[in-house]
């Protein structure tokens, strides 16, 4: 099965306790809005309530808003979505929200049950329910099942969508939460399956376990019956780690098993140790961002943002495991992607390993096969202008499912045998959620600052007149080796392009469209050229006419609600709406709020002179004057944000309240990072966010 903690845990890593950098006298001379930082004191609570009693009404009394959360309200709460599917036990389970089920249930079926065209589903889970018994607002986090059975699981249960997590041990076979086993108290935390009655663990153990920026760093195992307190301490990473330390185990079809311990000790580096129960944690050699990705057939499958021997940086390495455990690792290549290709994915079945990769950001997969002369591939035949997705994979079988989306594609899902060439039978699609049919999708490239042609696409009406007056919303991320790939946006499609508005999707350095070479290229003091390439993609539109600087509107959320804010401050001149999403936008104390110590890797830290000195130039909040014609940005945040953290958006708003600038703040009280508390949240945000722009693009209601 693929080894998902780098995904698990370092971008939704969870939160045990608010992280603040403590107050001295200097910092508050400096700064007279430390004191939003308090994220759940009752003065910033206040200020909050304040300014959302000024921007909800504003936005709410729109008559647009009522029809916009409606239409977003559809999309969300639709029963004709498709259910995602995941092979766990035998069956095919789904975690599903619809309108009836707002905070969703876990449920499953048979895999023929699951084919037809209404599948006989059973819940497992109902958390609306639970929370209704428990008091407590659970939002589904995930769950983590024994192999190869895959009967036990730990469900990862999130009060209000906090990262931070209280794990459960489920029984898939009863249907039920095993009584007297395995809980885990709320924290941000980790848990592997060693065997039936052992869990490797990484939490909040008490005073000195937890790194700077608040993540686990000693890792013990847990006997069922066991007490927290007679955890024995296995391997233990150091306080100053940027992340935490965590345990997976890997298996496959012929009863292959390794348990690997990682230190992170930055952000996208990391020690990899291998744990046995005789030899305690033995460290590889291996470089710091190669991760372990799954096994087949006893070979360890690798992806690699580091030139390893012969397998160069971004590629695809495998490694026996016979050498894994005498303590060597040396790779051979499986795929090893060109300068315009990237990897974004790969899954194991029982024999075959699916790796999902962009060639000019077009979706691609191919399915690799292991053999004595070494891997060999065969491509599927997919088309151009969309990104793949697969799901559903199991050490048990070679079956497997695959998601097509594109953006005017409703997404599409078929099951394919690994093994066999035969077409994919499709299984399920998506309903059309907007009338796409007079719309077109284009690529472009633009030149950014230093002559690197930087590819977007852009979704608008056919035949649009090219005149500049087509009312535009442009977004990008840019951080995080994170690509953005061409999906169905439904609720963009409906609320957005069919009121004449058009879209566009900027593939900036920072993401991972080039893989690692086009991440590396934007970090910590190079970052500069992610936003020269964002503003460069703008000139190009305005260029070609597609828009003007009148009718463009831009938004991104966490590390792109940073790319908001740089470009807020850079070019105001060149938008007319700015939404600015759960961002970061204090860079100069951002080490210090909640996470963000752990995201020095990215970003710098002001401890090094050079990088401070580059985050004092970009930091939105440092460097926002007086008398300067910005745009009214829209900023919003949520109070329950334990990852990034609403003290960014609140200062920034408080110190554009001070120089007598335009904004809308509004802070929703539940949702985390992701905002995904249940349905509703996320219809609500996505209208008025779209209320917004509305505002600002197309003009007064008509």
């Amino acid at each position: 099965m693929r080894w998902t903690f780098l995904a698990t845990a370092m971008l939704a890593s969870t939160t045990a306790f608010a992280q603040t950098a403590p107050m001295t006298k200097a910092d508050t001379a400096a700064d007279p809005y430390i004191w939003l930082e308090d994220k759940d004191g009752a003065k910033p609570l206040a200020w909050v309530e304040a300014e959302n009693a000024k921007t909800l009404p504003r936005l709410e009394n729109d008559p647009r808003y009522a029809t916009f959360h409606a239409e977003a309200l559809a999309i969300a709460a639709a029963k004709d979505r498709i259910p995602m599917p995941e092979q766990r036990f035998g069956r095919i389970y789904n975690f599903w929200r619809d309108a009836d089920h707002p905070h969703g249930i876990w449920r499953w079926t048979t895999a023929a049950g699951y084919a037809g065209v209404t599948p006989d589903w059973t819940t497992a889970l109902d958390l609306d329910a639970l929370g209704k018994a428990d008091g407590k607002q659970w939002v589904y986090k995930g769950a983590t099942c024994l192999q190869p059975e895959e009967r036990l699981c730990l469900v990862a249960l999130s009060e209000g969508g906090e990262d931070a997590v209280t794990y459960r041990e489920f029984d898939l076979a009863k249907g039920a939460f095993v009584e007297g086993g395995f809980v885990l108290p709320k924290s941000k935390q980790g848990a592997a399956w060693i065997d039936a009655d052992t869990l490797m663990v990484s939490r909040d153990w008490g005073a000195g376990t937890m790194t700077a920026s608040s993540y686990p760093f000693v890792v013990k195992l847990l006997k069922r019956g066991q007490t927290l307190a007679a955890a024995t301490e296995v391997y233990r990473g150091e306080p100053g780690d940027q992340l935490g330390t965590y345990a997976s185990t890997l298996t496959d079809a012929k009863g292959n098993h390794v348990v690997f311990i990682e230190r992170q000790k930055t952000f996208f580096g990391s020690d990899k140790l291998v744990w046995t129960a005789k030899g305690g944690a033995r460290k590889l050699d291996i470089p710091a961002r190669a991760n372990p990705q799954g096994m087949i057939d006893g070979h360890v499958v690798f992806q690699t943002s580091d030139p390893w021997g012969s397998v160069p940086a971004g590629a695809i390495a495998a490694v026996p495991l016979a050498q894994i455990n005498g303590g060597t690792a040396t790779p051979s290549v499986i795929f090893a992607p060109n300068a315009r290709q990237a990897i974004t994915g790969s899954d194991t079945t029982r024999d075959r390993l699916v790796v999902l990769y962009t060639d000019n950001v077009n979706g691609r997969v191919a399915i690799y096969t292991p053999g004595a002369g070494g891997w060999t591939a065969r491509q599927m035949a997919l088309p151009d202008n969309a990104s793949f997705g697969v799901a559903g994979t199991s050490d048990r079988n070679d079956h497997a499912y695959l998601a097509t989306t594109g953006f005017l594609t409703p997404t599409t899902l078929v099951s394919f045998d690994t093994t066999s060439a035969a077409a994919p039978v499709p299984v399920k699609a998506l309903p059309a959620k907007f009338d796409a049919s007079n719309d077109v999708v284009e690529q472009f490239e633009a030149t950014s600052t230093d002559g690197t042609k930087v590819p977007y696409f852009v979704v608008h009406k056919k035949g649009v007149v090219l005149d500049g007056t087509t009312p535009t919303i442009m977004t990008a991320y840019g951080g995080f080796q994170i690509p953005m790939l061409p999906s169905y946006a439904a609720t963009i499609g409906k609320l957005w392009l069919e009121r004449g508005g058009s879209y566009v999707l900027a593939n900036i350095r920072g993401g991972g469209e080039f893989g690692p070479a086009w991440h590396d290229a934007g970090r910590k003091t190079h970052r500069q050229v992610i936003y020269d390439d964002f503003a460069g993609v703008a000139k190009d539109l305005l260029a070609r006419k597609l828009t003007s600087a009148a009718k463009l509107g831009i938004y991104g959320g966490s590390n792109g609600g940073l790319l908001m804010g740089v470009e807020f401050n850079q070019h105001p001149d060149l938008w007319k709406a700015v939404a600015i999403q759960v961002p970061l936008l204090d860079m100069v104390r951002y080490e210090g709020i909640e996470a963000g110590a752990s995201w020095v890797d990215e970003y710098g830290s002001v401890a090094n002179p050079e990088e401070k000195a580059f985050l004092q130039t970009i930091s939105p909040y440092q460097n926002l004057r007086r008398g300067v014609a910005y745009p009214e940005p829209y900023i919003w945040t949520t109070t329950k944000d334990d990852r990034v953290g609403p003290q960014h958006a609140r200062k920034f708003a408080a110190r554009m309240k001070e120089f007598g600038l335009p904004y809308l703040f509004y802070e929703d009280t539940a949702g985390g990072h992701s905002g995904d508390a249940d349905i509703a949240q996320g219809a609500r945000l996505q209208a008025l966010q779209m209320t917004y722009f509305a505002q600002k693009l197309l003009g007064p209601a008509g």
